[in-house]
């Protein structure tokens, strides 16, 4: 005990632990990680640019940015009705696209731009992925959105589902909906930020040359991830759906 006395160990609040430097803006009251905020931005500008360039003349015979943009488009349609089906995916396709879109961009922006050269007043920039208040924002709106997929269909009557087929589940069920925002965030997380870690100090150990292959391999686990986030937030709407299609036919 004397030792950690000695370590000012003791007395040191956990809220004031912190990994890493953050530069904070400050809203009032509230602080704000301005870097996570600042790449947010150009992944989002980034996205709104593509948009803009594949529409900006739509041709019949898609060509360039226009063909590319149209075979994204297939994708994530693809992949939103094999989670949802094909009576129900299309009002869920622009927010599981959309998910799906942020977290790839997010996620290869920290692999491909060095955004270690620019220098802010503290810590540095980075993909906003690798930050835990954006993976744990994104998986608390894919929460909102499968408990409102239950209740736009089902009303309050979509809570019954937590007392069936008998109500000692109850504590079960609910721990289950704490848990499915906790594994989304932290799954993501904690691939994305081990990933630029890994390289990181690969290629401050050793040449260039020999972290490459990684860096390759943190590309596509970085699609990865992007694709099991938002194939996880149509399935869990999908069950909230499911559940009351079920309560109606029975």
């Amino acid at each position: 005990m004397e030792m950690l006395h000695d370590l000012n160990l003791v007395n040191l609040p956990l809220a004031a632990i912190e990994v890493g430097q953050h530069w904070y803006w400050g809203i009032g009251n509230l602080k704000i990680h301005g870097q996570v905020i600042i790449v947010s931005w150009f992944v989002m500008g980034l996205l709104i640019f593509a948009s803009l360039a594949a529409t900006r003349k739509i041709e019949k015979i898609p060509s360039g940015m226009q063909n590319f943009m149209e075979y994204v488009l297939e994708f994530l349609r693809d992949l939103a009705k094999n989670q949802l089906g094909e009576k129900e995916y299309r009002p869920w396709l622009p927010f599981i696209g959309t998910l799906f879109l942020f977290i790839f961009v997010s996620n290869w922006s920290g692999a491909l731009i060095p955004w270690k050269v620019l220098e802010i007043p503290e810590g540095e920039l980075a993909a906003p992925t690798n930050d835990i208040n954006t993976t744990v924002a994104l998986a608390l709106l894919t929460s909102l959105a499968y408990f409102y997929a239950g209740l736009s269909r089902k009303g309050l009557g979509y809570f019954a589902h937590y007392v069936e087929p008998i109500p000692v589940l109850l504590p079960i069920k609910i721990l289950e909906d704490f848990t499915k925002p906790l594994s989304l965030s932290f799954r993501l997380f904690g691939n994305i930020l081990a990933d630029e870690l890994v390289v990181g100090v690969l290629v401050f150990l050793v040449p260039l040359i020999v972290p490459l292959p990684l860096m390759a391999l943190g590309l596509f686990t970085s699609a990865i991830q992007a694709l099991v986030f938002a194939t996880l937030a149509g399935a869990y709407i999908h069950e909230a759906l499911e559940d009351t299609h079920e309560e109606e036919h029975g």
